[in-house]
């Protein structure tokens, strides 16, 4: 069994967001990176399961340049066995599903995980691209993967509902929360995790079909304006004409 392991990385949650050149490049000065939390804490440490239930190697994948090491080097210390770096820079969602593709292609894995979405650009389009350039099924929005022998057993939520697929490996999932429990790296991982291969891997020749723009800030939040309990018709006033919510 082998299984491929998408990780991105992505700023702190709690990072302050700034831009430079004229709005078009993220400003990166004091900003702490970490793997992608839905990458993490959810397709990684499933196929690490899985790794520990049946037998797996669990292969990493990251698009990035020498930054990205850190982060490569915290999901060995989680339990990944080998890491690959493919040595490009880009925002252009398709470029990077193509890298990772292009790499995948010839080594036979029987399952490729990603988190269903990153939590800077919040795409949610790598797994299907991916799915689609290696002509393999896709199930994104994965909250739960059982496998049986090379049928894998998935819930994924729906509008509604759940809904609950059966798929021959091999397969591309998406994962989200629910698929497993966030782990911390022991000692023991983050010393082995120093020796464990990390490959660097030119990439691919591959056009780029989107570029950035400008960013922009989301409006600053106004103040909070309190209105008496009894004073209805003024609430529904600024409801309709300030919130514009009825």
């Amino acid at each position: 069994m082998k299984i491929l392991v998408c990780i991105s990385k992505t700023p702190d949650t709690t990072a302050k967001i700034a831009f430079t050149d004229n709005n078009t490049k993220f400003n990166e000065a004091g900003v702490q990176f970490i793997i992608n939390p839905y990458d993490e804490w959810y397709a990684l440490v499933r196929a690490l399961e899985l790794k520990e239930t049946i037998g797996a190697d669990v292969h990493l994948v990251t698009v990035g340049g020498a930054d990205c090491d850190p982060i490569i080097r915290k999901a060995l210390a989680l339990g990944g066995d080998e890491s690959f770096r493919i040595n490009a820079e880009s925002t252009d969602s398709f470029y990077v599903a193509s890298q990772i593709a292009a790499f995948a292609r010839d080594k036979q894995y029987d399952i490729i995980f990603t988190g269903k979405e990153t939590i800077d650009y919040n795409g949610s389009v790598i797994g299907g691209m991916v799915a689609e350039l290696l002509e393999l099924p896709f199930v994104s929005i994965a909250a739960k993967f059982d496998l049986k022998g090379t049928v894998a057993t998935i819930n994924r939520e729906i509008e509604g509902g759940e809904e609950i697929c059966e798929v021959s490996l091999p397969v591309v999932v998406s994962c989200q929360k629910g698929m497993a429990e966030a782990r911390i790296p022991n000692m023991r991982g983050i010393m082995a995790a120093r020796t464990k291969p990390l490959t660097v891997v030119e990439p691919a020749a591959v056009d780029t079909l989107t570029s950035v723009v400008s960013f922009e800030l989301p409006p600053a939040k106004a103040g909070v304006k309190l209105i008496s309990p009894d004073n209805v018709e003024e609430l529904v006033k600024l409801l309709h004409e300030e919130a514009k919510v009825i």
